[in-house]
């Protein structure tokens, strides 16, 4: 086996935004070692994932830097191969990145290539295709996919695959190039457990070559099998360094599953009052009738009949690909039934313009996290709910700024009002677009993976959250964990093969 790359940092610092988001960070990671990251959001785990792979320089001041010697660039940050010490470029070569953000990016610039052209990117490690493909690296693309079970869809455009499909083909990009160092950003989260079984596979395929991994975690199961040390940051800072045991899983499986202190607010139920609007009384919110859905001339669901009514609470689940996000798309507005199909909501006739309907509904999506590339600050974002759109047409109005403000505050992000969303971890940007859909003064919530990204302390305050809200508005939320399932879920709804089943009674755990 050929030596492999080795990292090292030398109490690195990173500033962003006015703010110190890590700082000295020292931290040895050696070939063939294999690490999981915690902390909670914000803590800084993926700056410094940039960091190892050299999209994020140290910030110089951040703490005393020794001069460059033994092949440590002068940052603070040193890459070997063996004995031999390489260089930045060199490094970046031997080090591969896989997650959530990358996978918005795709979807935010439509960037929709065939899955075997976004495989060979990774041979050059560039996002789009620039050069044509060899008949040796077309070999090389294609034993990768067959690796990680792609190869049927080798001829799909990216956009069109589902949720874990796109998550395995991004793997598949970051392997193509045979990397020493894989980094993987929440690389398990809104995946259903066909899918972790398929990346367990290929992880352990990928340990039996000798490579190594990063991989940030806010769950036990999110650790990939055969993890062996790890690193707790909090608040940017190194809390633990250690060879990770048992007892470490057990208690961030505790943590994930336990009700820590959740502040006074949520616990004394406080939201801002609603008035009854259009939908004062009992009855029907919703009703489809033989609806027939397709995505990208693609059948998704099949003569759907089901109604909403005031005071239900639906869980939406299904394996990836089932269509869980296109249905809470059709209830939104964002897609249409096929013809011969029928949707009615109530208070809202025929004819009645989308957006009058989108005020009433808030909606909170990965689709729509990857959308927000736009340069608003975080409090124009939030302020935006009311308007259903994707920033600020106009100024924001005092009311607008009232409202952002308190819901800001309620989700703890006050500090980062004034910051872009592409500066927050992905897990304050969910909370943000959730604080978003509550300014919408919405009387449905419709939450696809709402949790996901976010630490156990915040899970257990939006559950709690959810749980106050649920007496004033109807929630719908598609989850794959049903810990994630706020109490109180009254139906449930499976979707398999195209087709919906609904349970009469459904209780979260």
């Amino acid at each position: 086996m050929t030596d492999r790359l080795a990292i090292s940092l030398h109490a690195v610092s990173v500033r962003r935004g006015g703010k110190w988001v890590l700082r000295d960070v020292a931290w040895r990671l050696r070939a063939g070692e294999r690490w999981a990251l915690l902390g909670d959001n914000g803590a800084g785990k993926t700056q410094l994932l940039k960091l190892l792979c050299g999209d994020v320089w140290p910030t110089p001041g951040g703490a005393e830097k020794p001069p460059y010697a033994g092949g440590r660039l002068g940052d603070g940050r040193s890459y070997r191969v063996g004995r031999q010490s390489v260089d930045l470029i060199d490094a970046k070569h031997r080090i591969a990145y896989v997650g959530a953000e990358q996978q918005d990016k795709y979807a935010r610039y439509a960037w929709n290539l065939r899955v075997r052209d976004l495989v060979a990117t990774g041979l050059h490690r560039t996002d789009l295709l620039l050069m044509p493909v060899t008949a040796p690296q077309a070999n090389r693309v294609a034993a990768t996919l067959r690796m990680c079970g792609m190869a049927p869809h080798a001829p799909r455009e990216f956009l069109s695959l589902s949720y874990g499909q796109k998550r395995l083909a991004l793997l598949a990009r970051a392997l193509v190039q045979d990397p020493d160092w894989l980094l993987l950003d929440e690389l398990y989260n809104g995946l259903d457990s066909d899918y972790r079984r398929r990346i367990d596979t290929v992880l352990a395929a990928a340990a039996g070559r000798g490579q190594s991994w990063v991989a940030t975690a806010h769950r036990a199961a999110d650790v990939p099998l055969g993890t062996r040390r790890l690193l707790e940051l909090a608040a940017g800072r190194v809390h633990a360094l250690k060879r990770i045991r048992p007892a470490d899983l057990a208690s961030l499986a505790k943590r994930a599953g336990e009700n820590p202190k959740v502040p006074a607010r949520v616990q004394k139920g406080e939201v801002r009052p609603r008035n009854a609007g259009v939908w004062a009384g009992d009855g029907v919110l919703v009703r489809l009738s033989q609806v027939d859905l397709y995505v990208d001339y693609r059948p998704v669901l099949r003569d759907l009949d089901w109604q909403l009514r005031r005071g239900e609470h639906w869980a939406v689940y299904g394996a990836n690909g089932a269509g869980k996000s296109s249905f809470l798309k059709l209830l939104y507005g964002d897609l249409a039934p096929a013809a011969g199909g029928r949707m009615e909501r109530t208070g809202f006739p025929k004819g009645t313009p989308i957006a009058q309907w989108k005020r009433q509904v808030g909606y909170v999506s990965p689709d729509l996290q990857s959308d927000y590339a736009v340069d608003v600050t975080v409090s124009d974002l939030v302020a935006s709910g009311r308007y259903a759109s994707i920033g600020l047409v106009d100024a924001a109005t005092a009311e607008d700024r009232r409202a952002a403000a308190y819901w800001l505050r309620f989700f703890g992000l006050l500090s980062v009002a004034n910051r872009r969303p592409r500066e927050l971890s992905y897990g304050q940007l969910r909370r943000a677009l959730i604080a978003r859909a509550m300014t919408a003064d919405a009387r449905i919530l419709l939450l696809d993976e709402p949790l996901t990204g976010l630490d156990p302390a915040q899970r257990a305050i939006m559950k709690r959250l959810l749980e106050r809200l649920m007496k004033q508005l109807t929630l719908i939320v598609a989850v794959h964990h049903s810990e994630d399932l706020p109490r109180g879920m009254t139906h449930g709804l499976r979707l398999h093969n195209r087709r919906a089943y609904a349970v009469g009674s459904y209780s979260a755990t």
